[in-house]
């Protein structure tokens, strides 16, 4: 017997479930901060970063120079809540500077 649904849903709603359901939203949210990186620090930490992501909800970066590192220190609660903010929810609760 197949079950049919009485309403109708549009196609973005279902890919939405989709990428809900298996995960792929919070990857997806992950790369779009990372490729805002650039836009969310600055070009000068831009410039020394030498790479940055996301994993188990924290934020590595590798930064090439001590001064930019120590000023990213200063400022990590304040860019932690702007990268949670742009992404709409708590993406992520740590930030490792190296």
């Amino acid at each position: 017997m197949v079950i049919r649904r009485t309403t109708t849903r549009s196609l973005g709603d279902i890919i939405e479930e989709f990428l809900t359901d298996t995960g792929l939203q919070k990857r997806l949210k992950e790369r779009e901060i990372v490729a805002q990186w650039d836009d969310i620090v600055g070009k000068l930490v831009s410039r020394t970063t030498q790479s940055v992501h996301i994993r188990d909800r924290k934020l590595f970066v590798t930064i090439r120079s001590s001064v930019v590192k120590n000023e990213l220190n200063l400022i990590r609660e304040g860019l932690m809540q702007e990268i949670n903010r742009r992404a709409g929810y708590q993406i992520i609760d740590e930030i490792i500077i190296r």
